[in-house]
C-alpha cells in the first residue's frame, strides 16, 4: 500500500471512530470512503446516513465539529498533518444501494 493510500485509510478510519463516538444515536452515520488531496492538505470524508431524513443534520453536525475532529485526529494519528476536511454525503454509494434494492 502506498503512503498516500495509507494516509487516506487513516483519515477514513479516524473519521468513522470520531463520528461513532460523537454523533447522537438518532441516526446511523457510516463513513464509506475518504479522499485526500495529493498535497495532503485537504480531505473529503464521504458518509451515508440512516434514516435518510437525517442526512442534512448529520452533515451539518460533522462539519460543525471539524475542529474537534482535528484534535481527535491529532491524538490518534501521529506524524501526519491534519488536513482541512469536509464531510459530504456519498451520492455514489446511495445510488448503488438504491440499485441493489430495485434489482434485489
Amino acid at each position: 500500500m502506498h503512503m498516500h493510500e495509507k494516509d487516506t485509510e487513516a483519515l477514513r478510519e479516524t473519521a468513522a471512530l470520531f463520528l461513532s463516538r460523537e454523533a447522537n444515536r438518532n441516526s446511523l452515520i457510516t463513513v464509506t470512503r475518504a479522499h485526500l488531496s495529493e498535497d495532503r492538505k485537504r480531505g473529503t470524508i464521504f458518509i451515508t446516513v440512516l434514516p435518510e431524513r437525517a442526512e442534512e443534520a448529520a452533515v451539518a453536525f460533522a462539519n460543525r465539529n471539524r475542529f474537534e475532529f482535528g484534535a481527535f485526529f491529532e491524538k490518534h494519528i501521529r506524524g501526519m498533518r491534519i488536513p482541512h476536511v469536509e464531510f459530504v454525503i456519498d451520492r455514489g454509494e446511495k445510488n448503488r444501494q438504491r440499485l441493489d434494492e430495485l434489482t434485489g
